[in-house]
């Protein structure tokens, strides 16, 4: 399998004009969505429905959604409403995927040409980071992984 890129972004902390900017500087074709909840009024431009009418309009790009990509709601709380420890939430949602087995029902095709979305600014305590290692480590580093 030839090296994929797979681009992963969060929408926080940015405006739009920066976010879109990044998609189509990086050439992206398809953002997969990967937050649990992507209804929220919070989520401004990045409204599930507003999203991937924006995505299409601005840049041609596809969106999907993949809650099988995403901490179940009592992983998530644990964190985020609990102010659970990062590294507790890292194993967690790193045993979830293997439980879930997600490099058997996602083709590393599919990720050519596609971004992770989810709400958090930096990558560095996000779970898009955590997928996108995940797979590469599952798929033989076969994955160049680009935060933009």
């Amino acid at each position: 399998m030839s090296e994929i890129i797979l681009n992963t972004i969060g929408f926080t902390q940015t405006s739009a004009e920066s976010f879109f900017k990044r998609l189509a500087t990086a050439e992206v074709r398809t953002v997969i969505d990967v937050r649990l909840n992507n209804t929220s009024q919070l989520a401004g431009f990045a409204k599930a429905k507003d999203l991937a009418f924006f995505l299409k309009r601005i840049g041609d790009i596809g969106y999907s959604h993949q809650p099988l990509l995403a901490p179940t709601q009592s992983i998530l709380d644990a964190f985020k409403k609990n102010k659970g420890d990062w590294f507790v939430y890292e194993r967690q949602f790193m045993n979830l995927m293997a439980e879930r087995k997600i490099e058997h029902k996602i083709a590393p095709e599919t990720l050519r040409s596609s971004c992770l979305l989810c709400s958090e600014a930096k990558p560095h305590h996000c779970h898009r980071r955590l997928v996108a290692e995940y797979l590469n480590g599952k798929w033989g580093s076969s994955l160049r992984i680009r935060h933009l």
